[in-house]
């Protein structure tokens, strides 16, 4: 009895281990993961498999709890809820999915929970998932990086996984030595912005000037990137604004928004130029519970952002498509891969990370976004506020 016990706190402390190290921020460590499935292979009952996975989840997603409570100006004991709750998806699945038995049973079991966990309705809460480190193992591979990944991931899970572990880190030290980063379009200019709070809640012309000229200061880039939320509440005075601003110029400037109606509001990016503004891209996945709330139909109530699961993967501006991933899309698998599935030219990332300040959720997102950039070898602009 006293073996097991120590057995298991071994397997929960290795992949609490893989959870913390991989999802430091640093794309340089998220490798580590592979180690996930071999803790979940190794546990010898279906709640030890139970106790890994859930130790896995909440290291890798520990921001969680300070990132709610600074969204809502809160305590912790809101996020800490929050936080057990969204890891319920990711627990019941590779518990659900664990087995005792050998051969390909295991293998076979591990690759059918990260399907799983990788699109709706449980890859909503997919963060965290082992495939992401495809873009730190295999750099430019494609969707070979994802076939080697996946193949790696079901060996960890067998007991030749010592050999296996040796053969990922010789290529993981192979290719953080040979990569070279996608050079970006001289064209394109990712702003960040450190407005806290108050960018997209502040809608006073002071602000959208002091933008403007923000704009302005790019002189050399044709397309400007500006974060999640950057214009507020989009209308058509906003954009006869900006329009007007950029009038005698060749600037193209790709915002966040919010575009609000009766029944609730879209998260999105707009087009500005001198020529006209429109409406570029409508979130695929917005942030469940803050902004997506898809109860409130069932309560009869309005309100929420809406999620367009497939909707608009590619989009095209100047000439270039591109793949834009707004904020949590960064954090789950799906959107990514939808949208590598129409080869676009460059991905764009943009958040409003204000919430996320004392956590290193912005890190792990820009560390995500650039591991897919990696792996399609596809530059990746950046355009957060904090």
């Amino acid at each position: 009895m006293r073996l097991d016990h120590l057995r298991t706190s071994a397997l929960i402390i290795g992949s609490v281990a893989a959870g913390w190290i991989g999802w430091s921020g640093n794309i340089l460590s998220l490798p580590t993961v592979i180690f996930f499935p071999v803790m979940w292979s190794l546990s010898g009952r279906r709640w030890q498999a139970a106790a890994v996975s859930a130790a896995y989840f909440l290291a890798a997603s520990r921001g969680l709890p300070q990132g709610v409570a600074n969204f809502y100006s809160s305590d912790i004991w809101p996020g800490l809820l929050l936080w057990l709750i969204a890891s319920v998806g990711f627990v019941v699945v590779h518990t659900a999915l664990w087995t005792d038995g050998t051969g390909w049973r295991k293998p076979l079991r591990f690759l059918i929970a990260c399907v799983i966990m990788a699109f709706p309705p449980f890859g909503i809460t997919g963060w965290a998932h082992p495939i992401t480190a495809a873009g730190a193992l295999f750099p430019a591979w494609g969707w070979w990086g994802i076939v080697a990944m996946a193949a790696g991931l079901a060996m960890m899970t067998t007991p030749r996984w010592p050999a296996a572990a040796m053969a990922l880190t010789g290529i993981w030290l192979w290719s953080a030595a040979e990569w070279t980063q996608p050079s970006l379009p001289a064209s394109w200019q990712g702003v960040d912005l450190e407005m806290g709070a108050s960018l997209g809640r502040d809608t006073s012309l002071e602000r959208h000037k002091a933008l403007i000229k923000m704009v302005g200061r790019q002189a050399a880039a044709d397309i400007v990137v500006l974060p999640e939320s950057a214009l507020g509440f989009w209308t058509p005075t906003l954009a006869r604004l900006w329009r007007t601003a950029l009038s005698g110029t060749n600037t193209t400037v790709i915002a966040g928004t919010a575009l609000i109606d009766t029944d609730g509001y879209d998260n999105v990016l707009v087009s500005i130029s001198a020529d006209g503004a429109t409406i570029l891209y409508r979130e695929r996945m917005p942030v469940p519970g803050s902004m997506w709330q898809p109860w409130n139909k069932l309560l009869g109530e309005a309100g929420g952002a809406r999620a367009h699961f497939f909707a608009n993967p590619v989009i095209e501006v100047v000439g270039s498509r591109i793949a834009p991933l707004i904020c949590y899309e960064q954090l789950i698998v799906w959107p990514v891969l939808q949208s590598m599935l129409h080869d676009p030219d460059v991905i764009v990332a943009v958040g409003n990370g204000w919430w996320t300040t004392g956590t290193s959720i912005v890190d792990i997102q820009r560390a995500s976004a650039q591991a897919w950039s990696r792996l399609f070898s596809k530059p990746v602009i950046f355009s957060f506020n904090t």
